[in-house]
């Protein structure tokens, strides 16, 4: 699987997918060697490359190193705009869409208070003794 996410960066859905599956993970690989039965996949981490070996089946998340990308010639790209493309539904591929959470609730957090300043440490460990937060 991918790295990250593009909406919100969070990169958890190929350790999440590992954790549903219950197989071993392997992140950020910038290099992927299968043998029999098992995989080893560099990455890079602050001191170097760590290698882990995984039992297969396992997930990987691919860094941006792992492959050279392939660009598109113009003249594949004027090809391309001219082949028809096929529209599918999720109901051709037999998946269900139907939505599996509700919305009960929405509203607004309350609205913040006005901060106070004070003029020492001592002010500020008093202050905050007085409100009982210490």
């Amino acid at each position: 699987v991918g790295k990250q996410a593009i909406d919100d960066d969070s990169n958890q859905t190929g350790q999440m997918l590992a954790a549903l599956l219950g197989w071993g993970q392997g992140t950020f690989a910038s290099k992927v060697e299968p043998s029999d039965g098992k995989v080893a996949v560099t990455r890079e981490v602050d001191g170097g490359l760590q290698t882990v070996d995984l039992k297969l089946p396992a997930v990987v998340t691919t860094d941006l190193r792992l492959n050279e990308p392939r660009y598109a010639s113009l003249p594949n790209i004027m090809k391309a705009k001219k082949k028809p493309l096929d529209k599918k539904s999720p109901a051709d591929f037999g998946v269900d869409i139907a939505p599996r959470l509700k919305v009960l609730k929405t509203e607004e957090p309350a609205g913040r208070k006005a901060g106070v300043k004070v003029g020492s440490v001592g002010e500020l460990v008093s202050k905050l003794k007085a409100d009982g937060v210490l």
